[in-house]
């Protein structure tokens, strides 16, 4: 915790002591141990930093020892199926496509962050006659994708092309039940 961190912490703990049934609102509590945080010295904040210094040190002493569970940690992404259509650009997309190769022309040492804000401050400078031009793009790529979606997707759902699906066994006890309903469907065939 930060020497602040710790600051609240007392100032909460001395506020329960002097009000044990008062509900604190947080936002007000929070603003004036602000505002007595600013106000002291340096010398009284000199506790609050060394309790945030020995708890940095704890920290790094557990960590140095800390193992993590196996997968913690990492946020596993879906993969994104490659046969699926592109998704529909925006006005702004659409404007920058245009754009891009005139910043890039005047400023060829920009790099692409850099770009990217000319792009943005040139988008928010422009007329709203050339932003419905864009925008008009915009919604015909729309439909476009909501197109290819319905039909990629009722494509998918036929079984033809698109990734596997990946369908999960039950849980053991939940097998009865489902067993039940395969073998009638089994016998039909």
């Amino acid at each position: 915790m930060s020497a602040y961190a710790f600051f609240v912490q007392t100032c909460r703990e001395e506020h329960k002591k002097k009000h044990p049934t008062e509900n604190v609102v947080f936002a007000e509590f929070s603003k004036k141990c602000a505002d007595r945080w600013k106000g002291m010295k340096d010398n009284e904040k000199k506790r609050f930093h060394e309790m945030a210094e020995g708890d940095k040190q704890r920290y790094e002493k557990e960590m140095s020892s800390y193992i993590p569970p196996k997968g913690e940690g990492k946020r596993k992404r879906r993969a994104k199926d490659p046969s699926a259509p592109k998704r529909a650009l925006s006005g702004f997309f659409w404007f920058c496509q245009d754009e891009r190769p005139r910043v890039k022309e005047i400023n060829p040492d920009l790099t692409v962050g850099e770009v990217a804000k000319e792009l943005g401050k040139r988008w928010n400078e422009v007329t709203q006659d050339i932003k419905q031009k864009y925008q008009a793009l915009a919604d015909k790529d729309k439909a476009r994708y909501e197109k290819e979606i319905a039909a990629w997707k009722s494509k998918k759902g036929k079984g033809g092309g698109g990734a596997p699906v990946v369908v999960q066994q039950p849980k053991p006890e939940e097998d009865d039940d489902d067993d039940d309903e395969e073998e009638e469907e089994d016998s039909d065939d």
